[in-house]
């Protein structure tokens, strides 16, 4: 990833660089790999987002009737 130090300064290129590393989901990937989950605790917070899912698209389905 490159960001150009331009005349408006390091702090507008720092910011660039944040927006850009937050838009492809690098901050969220460090945070996912800082601590080891084991494969059941995966799956089980798998299986429960699709729970919550599948609640909100039943109440969203709801309420357009």
């Amino acid at each position: 990833m490159l960001v150009r130090v331009g005349s408006d300064g390091v702090e507008r290129a720092l910011k660039v660089l944040k927006r850009k590393l937050t838009r492809e989901g690098v901050f969220r990937e460090m945070k996912r790999r800082a601590h080891y989950v084991k494969p059941s605790e995966v799956r089980k917070r798998d299986r429960a987002a699709a729970v919550k899912r599948a609640q909100r698209s039943e109440r969203s389905r709801s309420a357009e009737r």
